[in-house]
């Protein structure tokens, strides 16, 4: 037995709540031709004669299988969709309601894309998915360390690690599924430093024979809500020129020199963007570019073909999230207009930021002590410098009060969606 029919094997748990439905279905149909009775051939005239024996008010009696009716068709609707449910997804039968209005909700959210990698992406992208479910994150390819790296290099595939983050941040799933995939082996001849995620990636990539068919399925096991693409499909590495003239090749590298960026490229130069990416930016309703590093994690992407161009095109509203701190060997020094500066002239100069978000919430001493000792420090908010690029400064207390100095994911989330919201206005 096969398909539809399937439904009525013994032992599915939803043929007494259809036919419960189909009773009150009849029960309801009854009571509404008992209530509108006219007398108007002889098959009703008895029909009439026999109510009239039984029961006192015939439309007392309609009224009363008209309410059981539609009581029991909304039981058996009840009854049966959680007996799928509890099939389907156990943890939610009890918040059904809330589960269908959550989703409903987010469906009808504003067109997010989000542009970078890094624990910056992830960060933000676990505050957005609550007001939205229409996000596309589009992610850097170009990590060439770690463990990603070391698949990258052996396996020959794009490297995994900023897409995994993505997914489980995008993910609509239980933590314990959360914690596997983002697992990382402490041990093991040739497993030590691997992610369990990344080799999940890479597994799925080489059974399906494809890097997209891989995400997509990694999408459908963590319940993502939204898209996550590379940025390009071509195997691209980072370059780096310094001030000084020199270069290196290789994103796990650009910090180490510890010398002053002049400018990123990607190589080779003309790796296409994915289109479902371009699409994505055409379509939107904001577009986010960071929070995450700022030559390694948000200006690759920019330097990817028509990236740039698309974006400018695009009329949603576009904004940079400034970095809280300064990374060594890569942003030291650099004010939150240094960093503005950078992206607008990766971009060609191209108009492809409207707002920037500054954080002005002060650290406390401990956290100062244990970045400052790191060579990392706060962002300098200055905001006229910003307004001299043409874009528009937003400052505002957005740090998470943990241990790790980083962006507060919720408040973070709801000062873009008041953007978008205050943007819809103006137009």
């Amino acid at each position: 037995m096969k398909g539809r029919y399937r439904w009525l094997i013994p032992g599915m748990g939803v043929k007494r709540w259809i036919a419960l439905m189909i009773l009150g279905v009849l029960l309801f149909t009854l009571g509404i031709i008992i209530w509108d009775y006219r007398v108007s051939s002889p098959a009703e005239a008895r029909l009439l004669r026999l109510l009239n024996q039984y029961v006192s008010s015939v439309p007392a009696a309609a009224a009363v299988l008209i309410v059981v009716g539609v009581g029991l068709g909304c039981l058996g609707v009840r009854n049966l969709i959680r007996s799928i449910i509890e099939v389907v997804s156990p943890d939610e039968v009890d918040d059904l309601a809330e589960v269908v209005y959550r989703r409903r909700s987010l469906g009808r959210g504003p067109r997010i894309v989000v542009i970078g990698g890094g624990t910056g992406l992830s960060t933000l992208l676990r505050g957005l998915k609550d007001y939205s479910s229409n996000i596309t994150a589009v992610v850097t390819v170009a990590d060439d360390g770690g463990s990603s790296g070391r698949i990258r290099e052996e396996l020959g595939i794009l490297p995994p690690g900023d897409i995994r983050n993505t997914l489980v941040a995008l993910a609509d799933t239980e933590p314990l599924m959360e914690r596997l995939f983002q697992y990382r082996f402490s041990w093991g001849e040739g497993l030590t430093g691997h992610s369990f995620g990344n080799l999940f990636i890479a597994a799925m990539t080489d059974i399906t024979g494809d890097f997209e068919t891989a995400i997509r399925q990694f999408s459908k096991v963590l319940a993502v809500r939204g898209v996550v693409l590379p940025s390009t499909l071509a195997k691209v590495k980072l370059k780096a020129t310094y001030t000084d003239g020199s270069e290196v090749i290789g994103e796990s590298k650009i910090p180490e020199a510890g010398k002053r960026i002049a400018s990123v490229s990607l190589v080779p130069r003309n790796a296409e963007a994915h289109p479902e990416a371009l699409e994505a930016i055409e379509n939107a309703d904001m577009i986010v570019l960071g929070p995450g590093s700022l030559y390694t994690s948000v200006i690759p992407n920019l330097l990817v073909g028509r990236v740039c161009e698309v974006l400018e095109r695009s009329k949603a509203v576009k904004v940079y999230v400034c970095n809280v701190m300064t990374q060594p060997g890569e942003t030291d020094q650099m004010s939150a207009a240094d960093h503005v500066r950078a992206v607008l002239q990766h971009a060609g100069q191209r108009k492809i930021i409207d707002y920037v978000l500054i954080n002005n919430q002060s650290l406390t001493p401990d956290q100062a002590r244990k970045y400052g000792s790191e060579d990392s420090y706060p962002v300098k908010a200055d905001v006229s410098q910003v307004k001299k690029h043409g874009v528009i400064p937003i400052v505002a207390p957005m740090l998470d009060q943990g241990e790790f100095v980083r962006h507060d994911s919720q408040a973070l989330a709801k000062a873009l969606i008041n953007l978008v919201i205050e943007s819809k206005y103006l137009r």
